[in-house]
């Protein structure tokens, strides 16, 4: 919704903002999700899952809520600023949860699958900006304003879902809980019993841990530059690439679109939804090749395609061979793929790193890899739209490709076969 409204934005009967603000703006939300991804990555490894899922959605929902109300650019850069704490945090809390209660069979499609969901929102919000800024329903600085209520409407609903995610067992034994970690399994298998009709066969492995309330900052770091280090390369390589992309595509093709191809804002959300949807088809219907075909071949697989496919697409834009829609059809072709990517990338750091990191790793590569290809990628393209060029944006999207080349490349060298393995199989527990 942010990248529909962008345009309209500029109107001098809204905030007045310039291409140049809109890519600062962006920036601001994404400096805000890396201090949140850092501050609730390691209150999420210390105090749990859960109940950091309440912390950051409540963040989250103030900042949105917040939006709707700004006055002038600095306003709205703060108040998204907060969004983005919220968010940073989300990463971190969900993707832990999601490894650690996933079998390791289906793991890797959950995944993709649940960071892929994120674009059903986004097809929404492309749909209701049309109506939003259709003039004969609201005055000007009246629709896009309803478009942050109605977020932080939506975002009220899911408070009352997540009491339905209980705490990862994992979490609670190595944090001395055992008791409550009996009780969940507990419950999960009387679900499954119901389900199946018989009880989940007994383990044939087990692991002593050594549980402790927390586990120490330096132990936790020294692990991921020490034994980890060549994965830590590997997960900030992936993050620094998907990051870049994103950022400079999502919050500027708006712009794009109004500047070199006279699109009027109330129609820029109908060129945004086919983007989403096909950013939710990639890992809905390539989400299972990474739990057969494997996690190494299929992440450096659609890095490299969605590169080779944005390589073609910047050189076809500069040229002025694209409209309006065959330019559409490209980024759809182009997320199909990317999107799979992102959200392997997500995947690959929650299993590679040992239990008591896994939030804070998550927290620590998405912060890494959004400050460095993130926050400087809409700034990057907001000046470039501004230069009118073709060939200048061109150029940006151009190194984009080149980072996600990179990136399949470093997964061919680096990557982890972790398809159907447990988690601590693939990297033991620091408490074991």
């Amino acid at each position: 919704m942010v990248g529909s409204l962008g345009p309209a934005l500029q109107s001098v009967e809204t905030l007045h903002l310039s291409s140049a603000n809109l890519g600062a703006v962006a920036s601001f939300y994404v400096v805000g999700a890396v201090v949140g991804a850092l501050i609730f990555g390691w209150i999420t490894d210390r105090h749990g899952r859960r109940f950091v899922f309440y912390v950051t959605l409540i963040v989250y929902l103030c900042g949105v809520f917040l939006s709707a109300f700004a006055w002038d650019f600095w306003s709205f850069a703060i108040f998204r600023m907060i969004t983005g704490l919220g968010i940073g945090g989300e990463y971190a809390a969900i993707n832990s949860a999601i490894d650690e209660l996933i079998p390791a069979k289906y793991r890797g499609r959950v995944d993709l699958v649940v960071n892929g969901s994120f674009w059903l929102g986004a097809a929404g919000g492309a749909l209701a900006v049309p109506f939003l800024l259709d003039q004969r329903l609201f005055a000007p600085d009246i629709g896009w304003r309803l478009g942050f209520g109605i977020g932080a409407i939506l975002g009220l609903g899911i408070l009352l879902l997540r009491r339905f995610v209980p705490e990862s067992p994992r979490w609670l034994v190595t944090h001395g809980q055992n008791e409550k970690a009996e009780e969940t399994v507990t419950e999960i298998e009387k679900g499954i019993a119901k389900a199946a009709g018989r009880y989940p066969p007994a383990p044939q492995e087990s692991i002593e841990v050594h549980p402790k309330k927390s586990f120490g900052i330096g132990l936790i770091l020294s692990s991921m530059i020490g034994k980890y280090r060549k994965r830590s390369i590997l997960a900030l390589t992936l993050m620094i690439a998907q990051s870049f992309l994103y950022n400079s595509v999502f919050f500027t093709f708006g712009l794009v679109l109004s500047h070199f191809y006279g699109v009027p804002s109330e129609r820029i959300g109908l060129y945004l939804l086919p983007l989403a949807i096909g950013n939710f088809c990639g890992p809905l219907f390539l989400g299972t090749l990474f739990d057969t075909v494997g996690r190494k071949a299929m992440i450096a697989g659609t890095f490299a395609i969605s590169g080779l496919l944005l390589l073609i697409t910047a050189y076809l834009f500069a040229a002025g061979f694209l409209t309006p829609v065959t330019q559409t059809l490209a980024w759809f072709s182009i997320f199909f793929f990317a999107s799979a990517a992102a959200s392997s990338a997500y995947l690959t750091v929650s299993e590679i790193f040992p239990l008591e990191t896994r939030a804070l790793a998550i927290a620590c590569f998405y912060a890494l890899g959004t400050a460095i290809g993130g926050s400087t990628s809409p700034l990057l393209f907001g000046w470039l739209i501004e230069s009118g060029s073709a060939w200048r944006v061109s150029a940006g999207y151009a190194l984009a490709a080149g980072l996600l080349l990179i990136a399949a490349g470093a997964e061919l060298m680096l990557g982890i076969d972790a398809e159907g393995k447990s988690l601590e199989s693939i990297a033991d527990p620091l408490s074991s």
